[in-house]
């Protein structure tokens, strides 16, 4: 039985670079195109396998070319596939993006088979989201089919709120670590985030009803804050030359649920020091899951801290 259950979406990423974002109705002549692999779902399943992590994968793709060469992606990095469903009549999600040379973006998402995530998928799985140590849930598939899974599951329930919205305030009471990014934790606070007042969100948000809460703050690491303490936590990430961001928050949630599993007696600031450091290992290489380190020793050194 996996030990990580990630219910989720993935979604295939066709990336076009040019000096510059066309403008209406313009043309441009680029200069590089790529074919990547991705979904928030996905990419922390993927992050969590390829640090040793036994992983499984609820999700839904679609019947046409990417959908089995997905599955063959999920399956070469050591996810187990039984509950990878593909989807007669409907295309596996995608995301066209367009990058400037200046790192503007544009991005189109068209969610396709991860719209038809359901109930009745997690019904199916109903013993593997049962047993799992961690289940992971996310915000590009339907709410109501994460929210069911997480009614289910008896161990660790990881909710990475993103994208960020606000009407989900029926989970929080059923998440064990909810964690964001700054304008995450902004809007479901209705509280534009500065660090002075991280304190304040921190406990806004355990208000919910959630037990403990991560927020990222990128290359600044990460503050915690859980109920049962109330103590707030500012860990500390190691600086290095950013060569490509995307993903890494993903990085991020799939090292913390691998650590959360195979480093039970560390403390809960070490778990996400250790978390920080793949994620920062992640943006000094191109790529989304192609970025993601393999299995490695995370504790050979004490990770900084300080309380707030």
């Amino acid at each position: 039985m996996s030990k990580i259950v990630v219910i989720g979406s993935c979604g295939v990423d066709f990336t076009t670079y040019a000096p510059r974002l066309p403008k209406p109705g313009e043309t441009l002549i680029g200069n590089k195109f790529t074919t990547s692999y991705g979904g928030k779902g996905a990419n922390q399943c993927v992050a969590a396998a390829k640090l040793g992590g036994k992983t499984s994968m609820i999700c839904r793709l679609g019947n046409d070319q990417w959908g089995d060469k997905y599955r063959d992606n999920l399956e070469q990095v050591g996810v187990d596939t039984t509950h990878v469903k593909i989807t007669p009549n409907v295309t596996t999600g995608i995301a066209q993006i367009s990058v400037a040379e200046s790192g503007e973006n544009q991005i189109v998402i068209v969610p396709g088979a991860n719209n038809c995530l359901s109930k009745e998928d997690v019904k199916n799985s109903a013993d593997l989201i049962t047993n799992a140590e961690v289940l992971i849930g996310q915000l590009e598939t339907p709410f109501e089919t994460t929210l069911e899974a997480f009614k289910l599951g008896k161990g660790i329930k990881l909710l990475n709120a993103a994208p960020a919205r606000s009407d989900i305030t029926e989970i929080l009471p059923y998440c064990s670590i909810l964690c964001v990014n700054e304008p995450e934790a902004s809007l479901l606070t209705n509280t534009e985030f500065d660090f002075k007042n991280a304190v304040a969100i921190l406990k806004q948000l355990l208000d919910t009803g959630c037990e403990s809460v991560i927020i990222t703050l990128g290359p600044e690491g990460a503050v915690y804050m859980s109920k049962i303490d109330q103590q707030p936590i500012h860990v500390f990430s190691e600086r290095v030359n950013a060569i490509d961001t995307t993903g890494a928050g993903d990085a991020f949630v799939g090292a913390l649920a691998t650590y959360l599993v195979t480093y039970k007696d560390k403390p809960m600031h070490q778990i996400i020091g250790a978390a920080c450091q793949v994620a920062t290992m992640s943006v000094t290489k191109e790529g989304t899951q192609t970025s993601y380190p393999r299995k490695f020793d995370a504790f050979k050194k004490d990770y900084k801290y300080a309380l707030l």
